[in-house]
């Protein structure tokens, strides 16, 4: 049994490390809360992008347009977007996990795959695990649209399939379902409009569109609008995400050092009055040795 100053001084350290997890946990709340916000007043922008992809590609020849163009995938651009820091529960084991299943597909159908990781944690992985794809790395990026990463995150994305570089870009990304509910997603991002998403599937609101001048003019001004319009959804997807999953983790070390706290606290008192005990028999069988 550790003796009393032993566990007074363990008892200082968990509760020091408490009230560390416990400003994380306050900190990542705050964030969680900008983060979820921006993330959720972009959905019905997005949707409705995603409906007008899909309408778009009914209504007019997009067979010629370079991003709407589809081709046999040989060759496929994985964006995968992870955080830059640590100490976010599962968030970025997830995130690696489906990356490593993802490319043990695309090599079982015979496709090539290039990663443009976005994020610390996935930049280091995939360039200790094939640094030869990856074509990209992006760190502290945020879904600023003014910023010159992001722009040359995009502009990778759609040089590279405009040219032919690429048959297929995929986004694997955290998708914010609540604080206490993230999962990981892949989504098609190029080529557009051939896949129906479930969440816009019924909204319709191609019926209230109408172009001018033209569709097929519509098409050509507002199709890389909309691609950088999904990213930037997608980023700020991954970043509540993100918060919300370091809020919990902190939130469950916090209990966890309460909980070990109060443990430590009375093992020490048990073994303080052990020892109080002790010496009130010692000093009860010394008095009867001098009577």
């Amino acid at each position: 049994m550790a003796s009393v100053q032993q566990l007074k001084s363990r008892i200082r350290s968990v509760n020091s490390t408490k009230q560390v997890t416990r400003a994380m946990q306050l900190v990542a709340a705050s964030k969680m809360r900008r983060a979820v916000d921006r993330a959720v007043s972009s959905h019905n922008y997005v949707y409705a992008a995603r409906e007008l992809f899909i309408y778009l590609s009914y209504i007019c020849h997009t067979s010629g347009h370079p991003l709407f163009r589809r081709r046999d995938v040989k060759q496929r651009l994985l964006v995968v977007i992870s955080s830059d820091t640590g100490l976010a529960g599962a968030y970025n084991s997830n995130i690696l996990r489906r990356y490593l299943a993802e490319l043990k597909h695309d090599k079982e159908l015979g496709i090539t795959t290039d990663t443009l990781a976005v994020g610390r944690k996935v930049a280091r992985f995939a360039t200790r695990l094939d640094g030869n794809n990856v074509v990209g790395t992006y760190e502290r990026l945020t879904d600023d649209l003014s910023s010159p990463e992001f722009g040359s995150l995009v502009d990778t994305i759609l040089d590279g399939y405009k040219a032919k570089k690429y048959d297929a870009v995929d986004i694997l990304y955290t998708k914010f379902n609540s604080s206490i509910l993230q999962e990981v997603d892949l989504h098609h991002l190029l080529p557009m409009g051939y896949v129906e998403d479930a969440e816009v599937k019924g909204v319709d609101v191609a019926k209230y569109i109408k172009f001018e001048p033209r569709p097929g003019e519509v098409l050509d001004f507002v199709a890389d609008r909309l691609v950088r319009a999904d990213i930037v959804h997608f980023l700020s997807e991954s970043l509540a995400s993100e918060h919300s999953m370091r809020m919990m983790a902190m939130k469950s070390a916090t209990d966890n050092a309460t909980s070990l706290s109060d443990d430590l606290t009375l093992a020490m008192n048990k073994e303080r009055q052990a020892a109080i005990t002790q010496e009130l028999s010692e000093i009860s069988a010394g008095v009867e040795a001098v009577m």
